[in-house]
């Protein structure tokens, strides 16, 4: 694999990682966002997917926090965070699974895992 091939996935990973420390952090989801987009372009076409599954992954899941947040006050918003959380986990995992085996996510627009 080239450098700027293993660089790329490098910074795939680091993107997951960024969404996984969103959960405690929640800046850094914006971070992670903007470097896949900013990368998206630049990479290799299997690489170009897991962009795709991050943004679609932060997008997804913004939404999923604002409707949430926005049921607090109806109990039901506090079940709709906590999947998010699971989501963006299994979400991240799966796609670091992929990446560590240089292959596509299956499919990258799925709204769920």
């Amino acid at each position: 694999m080239s450098d700027n091939a293993q660089n790329s996935q490098n910074t795939a990973k680091i993107v997951y990682l960024l969404f996984l420390a969103n959960i405690i952090i929640q800046f850094l989801g914006i971070i992670g966002v903007v470097v896949a987009y900013v990368h998206k372009s630049d990479a290799p076409a299997w690489l170009q997917s897991h962009y795709q599954y991050q943004i679609r992954t932060f997008w997804i899941g913004l939404l999923y926090i604002v409707v949430g947040a926005f049921l607090t006050t109806a109990f039901i918003g506090w079940f709709i965070l906590f999947f998010w959380v699971v989501w963006v986990v299994i979400r991240c995992v799966k796609g670091m699974k992929y990446l560590d085996q240089q292959q596509a996510p299956p499919n990258p627009g799925t709204w769920m895992f």
